[in-house]
């Protein structure tokens, strides 16, 4: 696992350039402006401090938006997603996701999309998202702390709609039952499993497969810039998140 910033090499970067880089004429490379976000996402540093070997942040920022809006970002993530997969043995697409939600504290002078999770005592965001067996993302969502699960979990799920044809079940823990197990099956015709460890039991127990989310926020800690909510948006705090998976698939070490 990557412990600090290192930029993407020639192999790392040929294998999104088709998708990041349109050729056209620009006073600045897309790779350097695509390892300057991930500067930022790994070291945490603001915006205004980017280093100055790269373009002025005005111009990574201007990108940033750009490949957002766009779906350019997502677009990378799902290419990468693919490529895991095959890499590893496994179908193309997923027929069994996971879902589970973290909440992050956010910075002072957000304003947007921000509650109280009640069960946390965390005042700021929540973050969710649908993992296959590897761990990796096929849909990010981001909403205010205090957002229900049930309500982000349906959310979730219409992003997730029309990612995987083989697609037949969810698992999710108890915040997820009520009326999401219905909702999702009436909709999209997914199952939805209801995993929970005892309350007896203390500490982490692998429950039924749905400890690869657990994993996976587990490897964002190593992307400093989203050790809170930084972001002005929930549209861009998502783009984070699918910009530090990239990251991780792409220095991912495969036999």
């Amino acid at each position: 696992m990557q412990e600090k910033f290192s930029a993407l090499t020639d192999s790392e970067w040929e294998v999104i350039k088709q998708i990041v880089d349109n050729q056209r004429r620009s006073k600045h490379e897309k790779r350097l402006i695509f390892n300057a976000l991930l500067w930022i996402l790994t070291t945490g540093s603001q915006w205004r401090n980017m280093e100055s070997k790269y373009p002025p942040w005005q111009t990574v920022y201007y990108h940033f938006r750009q490949w957002k809006k766009r779906g350019i970002i997502e677009e990378v993530l799902a290419f990468l997603a693919v490529r895991a997969r095959k890499k590893a043995g496994r179908q193309a697409l997923p027929s069994v996701v996971a879902i589970d939600s973290q909440s992050v504290k956010i910075v002072q002078f957000t304003c947007q999309d921000k509650g109280i999770d009640g069960n946390k005592k965390v005042n700021g965001r929540k973050r969710h998202l649908a993992v296959d067996g590897l761990g990796i993302p096929w849909a990010v969502h981001v909403t205010a702390a205090h957002v229900a699960d049930t309500t982000a979990g349906y959310e979730l799920a219409a992003k997730l709609k029309g990612k995987s044809s083989r697609l037949h079940t969810l698992k999710a823990d108890n915040g997820y039952k009520d009326t999401f197990v219905e909702e999702v099956k009436r909709d999209y015709g997914w199952r939805v499993e209801i995993l929970q460890k005892p309350e007896s039991v203390k500490g982490f127990v692998p429950a039924g497969g749905r400890w690869v989310v657990e994993r996976s926020y587990g490897w964002l800690n190593f992307k400093r810039r989203l050790s809170r909510d930084f972001e002005k948006s929930t549209e861009s705090a998502e783009a984070m998140l699918q910009l530090a998976f990239i990251d991780t698939l792409l220095k991912r070490k495969t036999k």
